[in-house]
């Protein structure tokens, strides 16, 4: 069994278009609900619009906001091969590994705390808050419970974690690979 550091943190020395769409879904998120609390509870529906965007890129692989970053410069993590004329981003779909995973488990949640929020109570609103700002502090420091928690799960993340983290001794049998050879 492959063992991982103790935390699953994510490359935080350069920006790249999955740490930029976390930042901005958190924004999104964080705006649209002050804005359903404070102006118009039908704000709401950012929220919604978020959770369904990420649903999507969970399972097409097709970001919109990681396109507009492409166009901007943005270099992506995660990306599928280049297949399209246009070289559009999506998101590598091959298998269900940790970042993957996060779009769905995030996208669905909030999707049901803002329905929740205009059919049952505002109080809702305090899930959605939360994701927004552990989404910002995810693209902010590369820490997120939720990955974490599928990290501790078995769940195999593709960005690698930092390096100098607590790191459990591997019990995989030294292959020889990893040494140099003497010239």
């Amino acid at each position: 069994m492959r063992r991982y550091p103790a935390l699953y943190i994510v490359p935080t020395d350069r920006w790249y278009i999955e740490r930029a769409v976390w930042l901005i879904a958190g924004v999104a998120l964080l705006t649209s609900t002050a804005l359903a609390l404070l102006v118009e509870p039908r704000w709401i529906l950012g929220v919604t619009a978020t959770g369904l965007v990420s649903i999507n890129v969970a399972l097409t692989g097709f970001c919109p906001i990681g396109n507009v970053l492409r166009v901007f410069g943005l270099k992506p993590m995660l990306a599928a091969p280049a297949s399209s004329r246009w070289n559009l981003y999506f998101l590598q779909t091959d298998r269900w590994y940790l970042e993957r995973r996060i779009y769905l488990a995030v996208g669905v949640n909030i999707s049901i705390a803002s329905v929740l929020v205009l059919v049952h109570s505002p109080w809702w609103a305090s899930f959605t808050i939360f994701v927004g700002a552990a989404m910002i502090s995810f693209a902010s420091t590369g820490f997120c419970i939720m990955a974490n928690a599928l990290y501790w799960l078995g769940a195999e993340p593709r960005l690698a974690p930092q390096a100098g983290r607590r790191a459990e001794p591997s019990t995989a049998p030294d292959d020889g690979a990893s040494r140099t050879k003497p010239v």
